[in-house]
């Protein structure tokens, strides 16, 4: 298209420039205006956006994750952020100080462990650093509830049981999981666990629940993180 259009004009040539022949609509005037705002608001936000957060009581990483990522399940990024801080994702201390990266365009893989392990017959613990359980009572020596509990030979059931507690449903961990499955108090409520039984549920208590987990959640609730 040539830049200039001419016209005839009382038997001269006018020459109009091609850039003013065709003015910007409104519409079009009114798109850009917001997309400039829209884009200084981005730059805004991003500009503002903290780069490190101190732990506070109560935390977890994916109620961070959630305040800077508006996204909980997007906090594989801060642990991974954190490696030399951060030994077991369901543990972090009141007071520590996290970096808070960018969020990536994909997220990292979460551990696949996120707790410790802690030894047959260990005490429970009163006191624990703040963890994703949420809502626990207070832990007190749990009773005695059924023998040691190894689930079908060769079976998901017996691997998790031997990953998570080594068969005793009494166990609890330093994070507040407890039993033969590890569960946390949330994750017990949720597929039906009695509320009150949390604690010191009987074997067959604890296998009901963990029923109702692989018929809802399968065998992602333990295989990422255990290995089965």
């Amino acid at each position: 298209m040539p830049a200039s259009t001419a016209a005839q004009n009382a038997g001269h040539t006018v020459t109009v420039p091609a850039a003013f022949r065709r003015a910007p609509s409104a519409a079009q005037l009114l798109a850009a205006s917001r997309n400039a705002v829209h884009q200084a608001k981005q730059a805004k936000q991003q500009a503002a956006t903290p780069t490190s957060y101190r732990v506070r009581s109560g935390d977890t990483l994916s109620g961070i994750a959630g305040k800077f990522y508006h996204n909980p399940a997007a906090w594989p990024a801060i642990y991974d952020g954190n490696r030399g801080k951060i030994r077991w994702a369901n543990v972090i201390t009141p007071g520590e100080k996290l970096n808070i990266p960018a969020k990536p365009a994909h997220i990292p893989a979460a551990p696949k462990q996120l707790s410790p392990y802690v030894p047959r017959h260990a005490a429970p613990t009163t006191a624990a650093p703040t963890t994703d359980v949420q809502a626990a009572p207070v832990q007190q020596a749990p009773t005695q509830t059924d023998a040691y509990y190894s689930g079908s030979e060769g079976s998901f059931q017996a691997c998790v049981i031997s990953r998570e507690s080594g068969g005793d449903p009494n166990i609890w961990n330093a994070s507040g999981h407890y039993g033969l499955y590890q569960f946390s108090y949330s994750t017990w409520v949720a597929y039906g666990g009695s509320p009150s039984a949390f604690g010191h549920a009987s074997v067959a208590e604890q296998n009901q629940v963990f029923a109702n987990a692989m018929a809802q959640g399968g065998e992602d609730n333990w295989a990422p993180y255990d290995g089965c």
